[in-house]
């Protein structure tokens, strides 16, 4: 019996490198894929929400010469094309998928309207949710925090390359611990940058429990719908 029965999955952009130092390997879209069609063969109602950060980041256009705005809405422009290439390997193992934009462009992508793509849940599809909020000065986290909300999902999973919120950056910091379990004042107040501070408020505000875990431990997903300890929950 699942735990939870509608979840909104973050996945980041960099998750989809693999070994790569840029783009996407084919590879970790279907370790994603396979993971995904576990949950849903559970008959868990899933969305998805994906960065862009192995193509191109709006903090990075300030290097480049390219002003904030339009370096966030390049880097909305590169979620649509991680959104399309999930959205593929989804369908290659035989999930009904759809993809949904918060940004205009009916070619290839759905325009964000809640009511139907709660609809799209109920009917067991899968929702890729791309171009983050639509706006610039939000990042892809808050994206996730603002449409998890507003489906009503019982919790975001936090998809990332380590076990879960640590003291300190565990990658840089061998003496770091991880919490199983923290509350969202705790996270705020200490700065912990796992996702942004915005992301974290908007879940805080609505009681939203976040599950930050390792998404390249094939298993953890389905662990986590049954209930089991993985990771950190982040929680009122």
């Amino acid at each position: 019996m699942a735990k939870y029965k509608r979840v909104l999955l973050k996945l980041s952009g960099e998750s989809l490198m693999g070994d790569k130092n840029f783009g996407i390997d084919p590879k970790m879209l279907v370790n994603y894929a396979n993971q995904i069609k576990a949950l849903a063969d559970q008959d868990v109602e899933i969305a998805i929400v994906i960065g862009g950060g192995n193509i191109f980041r709006g903090l990075q256009a300030k290097d480049s010469g390219i002003d904030r705005v339009t370096g966030d809405y390049m880097g909305m422009l590169a979620t649509v094309m991680n959104g399309m290439a999930l959205q593929s390997a989804l369908e290659t193992v035989g999930l009904y998928t759809r993809l949904v934009s918060a940004v205009g462009m009916e070619k290839i992508a759905e325009p964000y309207i809640r009511r139907r793509a709660i609809r799209h849940l109920e009917k067991r599809r899968i929702v890729i949710f791309v171009a983050g909020t639509g706006s610039p000065y939000f990042t892809t986290d808050s994206a996730a925090a603002l449409r998890a909300n507003e489906i009503n999902a019982d919790v975001i999973l936090k998809g990332t390359r380590v076990n879960g919120i640590y003291t300190a950056d565990p990658e840089k910091d061998p003496t770091a611990t991880m919490y199983d379990n923290i509350s969202f004042a705790k996270v705020i107040s200490l700065g912990l940058s796992v996702m942004d501070m915005t992301a974290f408020t908007i879940c805080q505000e609505n009681n939203l429990p976040i599950v930050v875990f390792n998404v390249n431990e094939p298993s953890n997903l389905q662990r986590i719908v049954k209930g089991e300890q993985v990771g950190t929950l982040v929680e009122a």
